[in-house]
């Protein structure tokens, strides 16, 4: 028989359960410490793995083989996101190594790039009251000082590139081997968290669906406001007479899957080469229409996409998207509204057992 009395043998077990809860929450410290660096990647493998999920469900019921089904898989993912990427910039290169042709040849009839933008800059600098006769004024000085900045620029952009490119390779690899194991094992997984997770079955599976809901709004939202950007770019081109409009709406809606990027990188040098070529009318349209009509599509077209799927208030929906690209960068545009739908789907949760004990009064 125990001869320790009662109340020793609760501090103990006390003393036992503040030493583990301690201890694991130490270790979830470290796990996170080590995850940490590939928190990204790994994200991107859960989007990916439950956007394309129903695609390796059905290559597994012809391949039995797990391995071979989420090898299978992963590369349809890869070819899925690459190859339209591969198409486009070959595309775009070849639309670039044109336009500069373009304007070297025109540039080479004036004498060169600074005459020809210093005679371009003439006009709308007379126009704004700036005398360019002027000798403490020295347009062609400005107009070299914004070539050499603008090609500074470049290089340090090409530097940072190439510095981050084993980075990138990294943590592309880290990403399609989480996929691959998120498609092999993602029952597992889910059984796993059942049984781990202190909530019962339908609890799990609400939370579960929340997160899974939220990622596949988000790529509705991103698709919707790609089409739009890409289609309204593509007709502003058509309108103004710009070269190759199916392409360049293309790469608009592209770019406006990148956050602090979007379709400006695609009408805002369009503006600048209209300008540059004496249509000043067609730039500030273009321009117009670029800053206040497809520049607003996403804060509009977005939230209403996905707040119709995962039923939160649009302005919900609005914070989650612009707070999450502000945190996490690209990928906050599923982390966000997913951890905003789970933190909704929580509060519920914990309204339940008060709205049962007030309904059982």
């Amino acid at each position: 028989m125990d001869a320790k009395p009662q109340g020793e043998r609760r501090g103990e077990s006390r003393a036992r359960q503040f030493f583990l809860i301690a201890l694991s929450v130490l270790a979830a410290y470290l796990c996170f410490t080590i995850v940490r660096p590939f928190l990204m990647p790994i994200v991107a493998a859960t989007a990916l793995a439950i956007l394309f999920y129903p695609v390796y469900e059905r290559i597994s019921r012809f391949v039995k083989n797990r391995n071979a089904a989420a090898v299978l898989s992963v590369a349809m993912v890869v070819v899925a996101t690459l190859l339209p990427a591969v198409l486009l910039s070959r595309g775009v290169a070849k639309e670039l190594q044109q336009l500069y042709g373009s304007l070297a040849s025109k540039s080479s009839a004036s004498g060169g790039w600074e005459p020809w933008l210093t005679h371009i800059l003439e006009r709308p600098l007379n126009l704004a009251g700036i005398d360019v006769e002027d000798p403490d004024f020295s347009l062609r000085s400005i107009v070299t000082g914004w070539v050499e900045s603008a090609s500074a620029t470049l290089v340090r952009v090409l530097r940072s590139m190439i510095a981050n490119l084993a980075g990138l390779l990294l943590n592309g690899m880290v990403t399609l081997f989480s996929l691959f194991f998120l498609f092999r094992d993602g029952q597992a997984i889910r059984r796993y968290a059942m049984e781990v997770l202190p909530l019962e079955p339908r609890q799990i599976e609400r939370l579960f669906s929340e997160v899974g809901r939220s990622v596949i709004a988000n790529m509705y939202g991103v698709l919707a406001v790609a089409a739009a950007q890409g289609g309204l770019t593509g007709l502003a081109f058509l309108v103004l007479g710009l070269p190759s409009p199916v392409l360049w709406g293309l790469v608009a809606g592209l770019f406006s899957m990148v956050p602090l990027v979007g379709p400006p990188i695609v009408w805002a040098p369009a503006s600048i080469y209209l300008a540059a070529s004496g249509a000043w009318g067609k730039a500030i349209i273009l321009a117009a229409l670029g800053a206040g009509v497809i520049g607003l599509a996403d804060n509009f077209i977005r939230p209403y996409v996905v707040s119709g799927r995962v039923k939160l208030h649009p302005l919900l929906v609005f914070f989650a998207l612009l707070g999450g690209v502000q945190a996490f960068g690209l990928m906050g545009l599923f982390i966000g509204p997913a951890v905003v739908a789970v933190t909704v789907a929580l509060a519920e949760l914990l309204r339940e057992p008060a709205a049962s004990i007030h309904d059982a009064g």
